[in-house]
């Protein structure tokens, strides 16, 4: 069974490099032709009853000599690609590409195209992704399968080049559009120049390898009324992120038993001669939990990239000048970050998610014991579910239990918005959220 999965997966990388080479090769006019030539070759063995073997051999030859003519691009390029440090899945991103023509000739009618690093899964991705849209087939839940070009990174659009002549520099203005949140790898620029018959192009690669980081998407947020108020951190700020205790200093005084002993001051101690320590300050503020389920068994559905940009809107909305925001989730091992007051910046929760993937080697409980480990600290939750089954009922139980105000979103495919009950956020229907795919930024609109 291994080997036959195996050899679908080598006919899939197949099919898709045969695709990949004859869109790029082909002009729109020779992919037509190369239709055209396909019809013919299917019919023209009736020789009796049609004429298909002579537009077959005409066609043939057309494709032959625009093939031929490929043979002499020759041309010389260097480039410089400026990119920018982020993108944003869904969101255009611009840049511009130097280009220097190393050849003794100007060179006109060029065409640039990226040439990115190969987006398609390994086996096992691969393999994870197919068995799991096979179990939601049979199930017949046809809405929830996920999309089939899951593993396409961007669309790219072709730059015209206008000529560039001998020995000389030209910025060329570039744009695509990430489709997957992630490290976008470029590995080159491919100018394509077609044939005189308009019907197949000549390539040329300069290799030129460059990174970017594409951030998740991101819906705009109304002003909400968060769970929960102001709590006492004992230790201050740093204490709460899990770094040490309170760098806001009050006064010194003498030592206690029990007192940790990098709070000694030394120098007061050598003058006064006995220990004396640093006191520091106690604070009051608002601290939140974003909670990100990442537990799937198909490594990229609509559903968990909804969740992710969901989570991305609340890190990216949240004002977190004079609170913290910490995200946790359970990736290779649990994770929790925090953000706010100091400690780090929204944008840098952003980039922790523009890599966060689903989890299928651990189970959900390990999520909910950090959270309810966590929550001794925390003014309130805000839960991105990606599913509403038993086991996410009772961990919301647990916390509601504890007194944790509490925020709950479930994203759900399309059409299955109606199909959820609320269980034990029954008695908080507005802190209660089912949403749907496809509708993300309305269902978010109506949060109060």
């Amino acid at each position: 069974m291994t080997f036959l999965w195996f050899l679908l997966y080598r006919i899939y990388c197949a099919t898709s490099s045969v695709r990949y080479w004859g869109r790029r090769r082909f002009t729109a006019a020779g992919l037509g032709l190369l239709g055209a030539t396909v019809v013919a070759a299917l019919l023209g063995p009736d020789t009796e009853n049609n004429v298909a073997y002579q537009a077959f051999t005409l066609l043939i030859c057309l494709l032959l000599v625009a093939f031929v003519f490929s043979w002499f691009f020759r041309a010389r390029f260097s480039i410089n690609r400026l990119l920018p440090r982020f993108g944003t899945v869904g969101a255009p991103l611009n840049y511009s590409v130097k280009l220097r023509n190393l050849s003794p000739k100007t060179q006109k009618g060029l065409a640039l195209l990226e040439n990115l690093a190969d987006p398609r899964p390994a086996f096992r991705e691969w393999l994870a992704g197919t068995r799991a849209e096979d179990k939601q087939i049979r199930s017949f839940r046809f809405s929830t399968i996920p999309r089939t070009n899951w593993y396409r990174v961007a669309a790219l659009r072709e730059s015209t080049v206008p000529p560039v002549p001998a020995k000389q520099e030209i910025e060329v203005r570039a744009e695509l559009t990430p489709l997957r949140r992630g490290l976008l790898r470029f590995n080159g620029v491919t100018l394509a120049r077609p044939d005189p018959l308009g019907l197949f192009r000549a390539f040329t690669t300069i290799p030129s390898t460059q990174s970017t980081l594409v951030l998740p998407k991101r819906y705009p947020l109304p002003p909400i009324a968060l769970p929960g108020t102001m709590k006492y951190q004992a230790g201050g700020i740093a204490l709460a992120s899990n770094v040490g205790q309170s760098d806001e200093f009050v006064a010194l005084r003498d030592y206690r038993h029990g007192d940790p002993l990098r709070h000694i001051h030394w120098r007061s101690w050598a003058k006064a001669g006995k220990p004396v320590v640093r006191e520091f300050e106690d604070e009051f503020f608002v601290r939140h939990a974003l909670v990100l389920d990442t537990f799937s068994d198909h490594p990229r559905t609509d559903v968990f990239e909804e969740a992710v940009s969901v989570a991305a809107s609340f890190a990216y909305s949240i004002r977190t000048q004079e609170s913290l925001l910490d995200l946790l989730f359970v990736g290779p091992q649990s994770y929790c970050f925090t953000a706010g007051r100091g400690l780090a910046r929204s944008d840098q929760m952003l980039e922790i998610l523009a890599s966060v993937q689903t989890c299928r080697d651990h189970l959900f409980l390990e999520l909910e014991d950090i959270v309810l480990n966590h929550v001794k600290v925390v003014s309130g939750c805000i839960c991105v579910l990606i599913a509403w089954d038993r086991e996410r009922q009772k961990f919301v139980e647990k916390l509601l239990a504890l007194g944790v105000p509490l925020l709950v979103l479930v994203i759900v495919p399309s059409g299955h918005r109606d199909a959820l009950d609320a269980g034990p956020m029954r008695n908080q229907p507005g802190n209660f959220h089912v949403l749907e795919v496809g509708q993300i930024e309305a269902g978010l609109a109506k949060l109060k």
